[in-house]
């Protein structure tokens, strides 16, 4: 399986306490924007950079910048929207679209509701974000939709992933770098991820 599980421990130590049954919305959402964050810093290592000059106080220095390239980051709703105040602290200049998807209770499959992109989506490298991947069914659907707006580079950042989730994705679209936090071990009969966190939706809003 082509999935990078970033196994930084900050990452690790806050996803041990989002996993705990006993804690609420007000701290799940806290720990997920700081994971998101941290992990925002590992997928964008690769953001090209270029050489500037900069005045300090004590004379002219040899510095490096992002050369300009556009970021684009897509949350899936509605769990996504949990991971995206961490990455836009990191992020400001990041445009936003979104995606709404459930899941079908009966087929497990993923059924659009709305997408909202920015205008210059050919000129910007795509982040989708979802804290869980699953059965694989949505983020394939998320990346096929980017897909067919333009958008030439995709990656995907999860919370916790399945092993089926990250084959499906690896063989619908092997292009695709996948991020994620942890590869837990299948998926039950109904989709949930195990051990994994239980609904991510629920516990961020409080619904559950």
């Amino acid at each position: 399986m082509k999935v990078k599980v970033i196994d930084h421990p900050l990452v690790q130590h806050k996803l041990s306490l989002i996993r705990d049954i006993k804690t609420g919305p007000k701290e799940f959402r806290e720990l997920l924007e700081e994971i998101s964050m941290l992990m925002t810093y590992e997928i964008t290592r690769d953001l090209p950079l270029e050489d500037i000059t900069v005045e300090t106080p004590m004379g002219p220095c040899a510095c490096k910048t992002l050369s300009g390239k556009k970021v684009g980051i897509v949350p899936v709703l509605r769990a996504g929207l949990g991971m995206l105040s961490g990455m836009l602290r990191l992020i400001p200049t990041a445009k936003v679209g979104h995606i709404g998807l459930y899941r079908d209770p009966q087929t497990l499959k993923p059924v659009e509701y709305y997408c909202k992109l920015p205008t210059d989506v050919a000129e910007r490298d795509f982040i989708i974000v979802d804290p869980m991947l699953a059965t694989g069914g949505s983020s394939v659907a998320s990346i096929d939709l980017l897909q067919r707006y333009g958008v030439k580079h995709i990656k995907l950042m999860c919370l916790v992933a399945a092993p089926e989730g990250v084959r499906l994705v690896n063989e619908k679209h092997p292009e695709v770098e996948i991020y994620v936090a942890a590869l837990d071990d299948h998926l039950n009969d109904h989709g949930y991820i195990i051990p994994g966190l239980g609904d991510a939706g629920d516990r961020i809003f409080g619904t559950k």
